[in-house]
């Protein structure tokens, strides 16, 4: 398991450019907004390629009045390490440069839920929190983050998850934005998605994650970040939450133009 001292970019090149004028710009084009940023307790951003969904994630870190501690949680897609494995220390490169992990709020976590292990081998070459990192970047001089790899479909497990960011924020002692880092349905015709992911937007619009959980389970809604989505619920639910915005939707054939197999993206908003 071990530590990260520095974890280099598995995906810059692939997911994002490599160039930081060229992502700059890139960020800058997907945020552009006109609507007033908001104070929010948590969201969901998807993590694809940034030419599928790099509009949504835009829109949904556009609407933010960002803090500048994160809990960023993800799903586990290389299968590496434990089913729930955290980082407290060392730092996250991008080409943007490198943002540190908040030790003391994830020392916090642990402590608050046990089954947080630290383990490096989930993080080394998982995507989905790495593609949320330039977005931050791009809007703030300085931040810090605890990033979580969800292996686990336990409900149980992501109410403990759930409850331990929850309490954690909630005795902190500065803002923490909760994020959750998924993609919607994956790989079944635009009309099947789009009718699959509104059932599932539906419920995190109710901040209703045991419904989250019960509808992605019970009909095969392939959303890869509903155990990260389901524990932010739960920790915004606990801080208070009382309104969740769907900012944007949108399919990866949205710029294909294959409609035939899609992913789903939602960007939401939970204040």
């Amino acid at each position: 398991m071990g530590t990260i001292t520095i974890r280099h970019p598995a995906v810059a090149g692939q997911f994002y450019p490599r160039n930081p004028e060229k992502l700059r710009a890139d960020i800058r084009s997907f945020i552009r907004s006109q609507v007033e940023p908001i104070t929010a307790l948590g969201c969901v951003a998807p993590h694809a390629g940034y030419m599928y969904s790099g509009h949504v994630a835009g829109a949904v870190y556009a609407r933010l009045k960002l803090p500048q501690t994160f809990i960023i949680m993800c799903p586990n897609h290389t299968g590496m390490g434990t089913p729930l494995s955290i980082l407290s220390g060392g730092e996250w490169e991008t080409p943007l440069g490198t943002v540190a992990v908040d030790g003391a709020i994830a020392d916090q976590l642990k402590s608050r839920c046990a089954l947080l292990s630290e383990d490096a081998s989930a993080h080394r070459y998982e995507h989905a929190i790495e593609v949320q990192l330039p977005f931050l970047q791009a809007q703030l001089d300085h931040f810090n983050f605890v990033p979580i790899a969800v292996g686990t479909s336990r409900f149980p497990a992501l109410e403990a998850l759930g409850d331990a960011v929850g309490d954690t924020v909630a005795q902190a002692a500065k803002p923490v934005l909760v994020i959750a880092s998924s993609d919607m349905n994956h790989y079944e015709s635009d009309s099947l998605t789009r009718r699959k992911d509104a059932r599932a937007i539906e419920r995190m619009l109710a901040l209703d994650s045991q419904g989250l959980y019960e509808v992605v389970t019970s009909e095969n809604i392939s959303m890869c970040g509903y155990g990260p989505a389901v524990a932010m619920l739960i920790a915004a639910k606990i801080l208070g939450a009382k309104s969740a915005e769907l900012i944007k939707y949108a399919t990866s054939g949205d710029i294909s133009g294959d409609r035939d197999a899609v992913v789903g993206y939602a960007g939401i908003v939970v204040s």
